[in-house]
């Protein structure tokens, strides 16, 4: 049919001018326009498509994703996660008969947690300020110390948090990842900077109705004892006591073999996207090589952590972007036609 060989239009409710902006998606009228749209299209089930599509939306949240909010990704434009969503939004509403089914990742925290400036105080008792590193040498010299005024919230000693805190960024070094960041407090569980963004949302809403397509939703980032940049596993999985913080999912390797091509957006770039593809990439390298050139990275819908006179993650982005390309991965544009994406998918 036409509307699966072609773009389609935007629909007439989509206003790029909102995609800043924090609202709420009248469920009901959305619906009704989404089946009017797909009998006005042709859109079939999701069900019966012939080439299975998946959209990988990670951390596409107020928290990263909207200037006032706690921890947006700026990129080194200013309006990187701004301009990211509009192209994604619009890229899912043109797509909405490619795209079989979309999931999407919530990062989801507490106070109380490992990155927080809460869980350390340093010898004259204050918590690090956002944005500082604490590296393993730090808390072995215990400028930094595990804050044992919340030990008893958490359900463990002061002994075991300081050595669960040394255990941690030992297990950092050792692995080669970035040192321990106090982030500001963000993607608070049950406060609007947790909420997707609502032109997001109300995108997804719509393919959910028009595809008859159910997204998915994964939620990560809730142990205080670990952070989890990636969508597959926590930080370190293991604590002092060897006992397991976490474990390895397999939902998106799962995906993978299920689809003939996953598509990956989100933010940020150089943490939450990077370490998701890299430990896919891992997984699927342990099954079967060729399972990587289903991966699609849309490159112009995620930026990289920029904080101006702090911190500037976009070498250690692109760089990573580079690695992924080099196994195999497709770095890909959303406003390029489909029709012209390397590989299996088209």
């Amino acid at each position: 049919m036409a509307s699966l060989c072609k773009e389609l239009p935007l629909p007439p409710h989509y206003d790029p001018a909102q995609v800043g902006q924090v609202w709420r998606v009248p469920y009901q009228q959305r619906a009704a326009e989404a089946r009017q749209w797909a009998q006005q299209f042709a859109l079939q089930p999701a069900a019966n498509d012939a080439r299975k599509v998946a959209l990988l939306c990670v951390d596409l949240q107020n928290t990263f994703c909207l200037p006032d909010f706690e921890l947006y990704v700026a990129g080194r434009s200013g309006s990187g996660a701004l301009d990211d969503n509009r192209r994604l939004v619009e890229f899912i509403y043109r797509h909405l008969a490619r795209l079989t089914q979309i999931s999407v990742t919530l990062d989801s925290h507490r106070a109380m947690q490992i990155f927080h400036a809460i869980f350390l105080v340093n010898e004259e008792g204050e918590n690090p300020p956002p944005f500082t590193l604490i590296s393993a040498d730090e808390v072995y010299q215990r400028r930094w110390k595990f804050n044992v005024a919340i030990g008893e919230s958490l359900g463990i000693t002061p002994e075991e948090g300081q050595l669960y805190l040394q255990h941690y960024v030992n297990q950092l070094k050792k692995q080669g990842k970035y040192d321990l960041t106090i982030w500001p407090y963000h993607a608070m569980v049950g406060g609007i900077g947790h909420a997707l963004v609502s032109s997001v949302e109300e995108a997804i809403f719509f393919h959910s109705i028009a595809r008859n397509s159910q997204p998915d939703f994964e939620i990560k980032g809730f142990n205080p004892f670990a952070e989890h940049y990636s969508a597959i596993g926590p930080e370190v999985l293991d604590g002092p006591d060897g006992k397991p913080l976490g474990s390895k999912s397999e939902k998106f390797l799962r995906q993978v073999l299920a689809s003939d091509a996953v598509i990956i957006a989100g933010q940020a770039k150089s943490h939450c996207v990077a370490w998701t593809i890299d430990d896919l990439l891992r997984q699927c390298a342990a099954l079967d090589s060729n399972l990587i050139r289903k991966i699609y990275l849309l490159d112009d819908c995620s930026s990289a952590v920029v904080i101006p006179g702090v911190v500037d993650y976009t070498a250690q982005a692109e760089a990573a972007c580079s690695r992924f390309a080099e196994a195999g991965v497709h770095i890909v544009r959303s406003t390029d036609p489909l029709e012209s994406w390397p590989g299996i998918l088209f």
